[in-house]
């Protein structure tokens, strides 16, 4: 009766243990050694090559994560008989660095074949673009699968806009699990990058934007026309990823609706203040906050699949 008991409650933990993905650091170890250095080489020629491309690859991370979990769904092409997330509104457009994952996974492939993800590849090319570009590093771990599905109308509703309230910005973020902190933290990726006109035009019309920023916008945002022209998101340091974003916010220089949300009299104010003020303090919300993010619903074991070509199923 004792061992019948202890062999259930065994199982129980085992189920239990497959339930909560474990993803781990070590995954590729003996199967594929020189994975990480094989995406890292890449990511770095890419971002010599365009700062910008940094945040792109950061940014497909996010929103990989945000729809059906860190699955690699964002990179499935649409064809006549799958509709993918590509086209979604938060990404058609806009959404780059397909080619580049692309380049990573054939060099992955050479070395190892089937045997990397497509998912873990932007795991660690998110990390890489950041150590890149000047910013902290952080442990990846290791070990999700690719899906076989993807999901446009979670897409259009799941990832935050660029014209959210606070509030919404808040919900968006606590249905992933991610807490008022890991949001403001992870706006801080806009540290890098940039936005099109079409995303901030209404906000340079807004009260709580410094009148000499809005100004300078204006003259490559009009008021019709040049949808697609480009700003970069941290006008201090375009290119560096640092914690110069949330000074901008304290001085009303924030790009988007959604970034000015942070500091406007609200509940985020305190957490800018400190991520301004404690260079150190952002670098390690942030990390925690990636390493969070990258956990949102993996796919694993037996699960999904290990993707040959990231823009197609098997």
């Amino acid at each position: 009766m004792a061992s019948a008991s202890c062999l259930s409650l065994l199982l129980l933990a085992v189920l239990a243990s497959s339930a909560s993905a474990q993803l781990s650091s070590t995954f590729y170890d003996t199967s594929c050694p020189n994975a990480l250095s094989t995406i890292k080489s890449a990511v770095n020629a890419a971002v010599a090559q365009e700062a910008r491309m940094g945040a792109s690859l950061l940014r497909l991370h996010f929103h990989d994560c945000f729809v059906q979990g860190c699955d690699a769904s964002v990179l499935l092409a649409d064809t006549a008989t799958f509709t993918g997330e590509q086209g979604a509104g938060p990404n058609a457009g806009s959404l780059r660095g397909f080619s580049v994952i692309d380049n990573i996974k054939t060099q992955v492939e050479a070395v190892c074949p089937q045997t990397v993800s497509c998912a873990d590849i932007l795991a660690v090319a998110a990390r890489d673009s950041v150590v890149a570009l000047g910013g902290p590093s952080w442990t990846v771990l290791l070990g999700r699968r690719d899906s076989t599905t993807a999901s446009l109308s979670q897409a259009n509703t799941d990832l935050p806009a660029p014209t959210s309230s606070l509030s919404q910005l808040l919900t968006a973020f606590n249905n992933k699990n991610l807490n008022p902190t890991d949001m403001v933290a992870l706006s801080g990726a806009h540290t890098i990058g940039q936005a099109q006109c079409q995303n901030f035009r209404d906000h340079i019309t807004e009260s709580n934007i410094n009148p000499t920023f809005a100004a300078s916008l204006r003259t490559n945002c009009p008021a019709s026309g040049g949808d697609t022209n480009l700003a970069p998101l941290d006008t201090t340091t375009p290119n560096t990823f640092d914690n110069a974003y949330y000074n901008n916010l304290m001085s009303q220089r924030g790009l988007l609706h959604s970034d000015q949300e942070l500091f406007n009299n609200g509940s985020a104010d305190n957490t800018v203040m400190n991520f301004a003020s404690n260079a150190a303090a952002f670098s390690s919300a942030f990390t925690t906050a990636m390493v969070k993010m990258g956990n949102i619903s993996p796919l694993t074991g037996t699960q999904g699949q290990i993707r040959l070509s990231c823009s197609k199923v098997n």
